[in-house]
């Protein structure tokens, strides 16, 4: 057997690669345009494919995992993501380009299904594990302005897809030697979830995670695919050089990685839904305070968004670890990740359709009227009972 903290630890630097991975050609494509001689609306639509992969093939990844081998799948993960972005950074042609961001797509959509079942199988307290763990993937969103940002200062765009690829490639090497495959554990049955099945409306617990994973998946990839442009035109002479704005748009993410400890730790002591929707208020107010800020208001305003809407995230799969027996917890996972996935992938030609005909501030308009559609699901979602105190065994998330 392997030692489930090795496990995780894997896990939870696989969480770190995947977001990052899928926001470095966002982040560089602003020293790309000369390479292959299209504007940002152009070079930013050829990631659409990648997208729509990372959400289409959550799907048949989470099935793999069930019925091969996650541990098997999630080093397919490690390698064939280091093999994608090698492929990419040696781009010489707009068509070699959108069939590298593509295969990014492809195996980055392991790691959610696959992933987060690893995490539910082998960890000890649900809410801090999947706080946590969510923690690492938004610090892989941090990441990835940060050292894309830097790389492409002083080595070029394309070393900021080699090197991380170099790097994803040697942990897989690791990974392979250090967990061996075992059968897929399954979890004891999630607490009380019977009996609260009784007093709350399963499919209406389910109709609103569908709504607002949806919604929030396209306001998610939205913003986070514009950061660095938003953050490079409001800050203007401050952000002169790749380097600096990257690490500007990195502190804006990584304050989500605080949302995402708090959240959890919150939702292991009270009911879901009263963090669900103070979070979900905040989102459209500050969405429609973006449109139009300016200077380092901008920084604020990012990094306070960036809180409630990871901090979100880490709600809505604890939805999923509340509610769904654990013997069904990977195939919902990989489900409600399609739906989050292929939700955002619209938020590609949405950026490539606003962005050069009303700007930023149209585009973060719209996504402000889903923020306020995200909070009135929110109003809707059954208030449930504060957890149990130490929960224990391999109940967590």
């Amino acid at each position: 057997m392997n030692r489930p903290r090795t496990v995780i630890r894997f896990v939870n630097a696989a969480h770190v690669l995947d977001h990052m991975f899928m926001l470095i050609f966002p982040a560089a494509v602003l020293g790309m345009t000369a390479t292959f001689g299209l504007d940002y609306a152009g070079l930013i639509g050829l990631s659409l494919g990648g997208f729509i992969a990372f959400g289409a093939c959550s799907l048949p990844a989470g099935w793999l995992g069930d019925h091969w081998s996650r541990r098997h799948m999630l080093l397919v993960f490690f390698l064939g993501l280091g093999a994608a972005a090698l492929f990419t950074g040696f781009s010489d042609s707009v068509p070699m380009l959108t069939l590298g961001l593509t295969l990014i797509g492809v195996f980055a959509a392991i790691y959610h299904p696959v992933g987060t079942a690893m995490l539910v199988a082998h960890a000890t307290r649900r809410g801090h594990e999947i706080g946590l763990n969510g923690m690492w993937g938004n610090l892989g969103v941090a990441f990835a302005a940060l050292l894309t940002g830097f790389l492409t200062a002083h080595f070029g765009w394309r070393a900021a897809f080699i090197l991380p690829g170099a790097i994803s490639l040697a942990l897989g090497l690791w990974f392979a030697a250090c967990v061996r495959d075992e059968p897929s554990p399954l979890a004891g049955a999630a607490p009380r979830r019977g009996e609260e099945a009784g007093r709350v409306s399963v499919r209406r617990v389910f109709a609103v995670l569908a709504l607002v994973t949806a919604t929030g998946g396209v306001v998610f990839n939205a913003t986070t695919v514009t950061y660095p442009k938003l953050f490079q035109e409001r800050l203007h002479d401050l952000l002169a050089s790749p380097e600096t704005l990257g690490l500007v748009v990195s502190l804006a993410y990584a304050f989500g990685a605080v949302a995402q400890l708090i959240i959890g730790r919150l939702l292991d002591r009270f009911s879901l839904k009263g963090p669900f929707v103070l979070l979900t208020l905040a989102q459209g107010p500050l969405l429609y305070a973006l449109m139009g800020a300016e200077g380092g208001s901008v920084v604020v305003l990012g990094a306070l968004f960036m809180f409630a809407v990871f901090g979100q995230v880490t709600v809505n799969d604890s939805m999923v670890a509340h509610y769904v027996a654990p013997a069904w917890q990977a195939r919902v996972f990989a489900l409600r990740y399609f739906v989050s996935f292929g939700a955002s992938a619209a938020a590609i030609p949405l950026i490539a359709y606003l962005e050069p005909r009303q700007g930023l501030a149209g585009l973060y308009g719209v996504l402000a009227v889903l923020g306020v559609v995200t909070f009135l699901a929110a109003l809707a979602f059954p208030r449930t009972p504060a957890p149990m105190p130490a929960a224990t065994g391999n109940q967590a998330g």
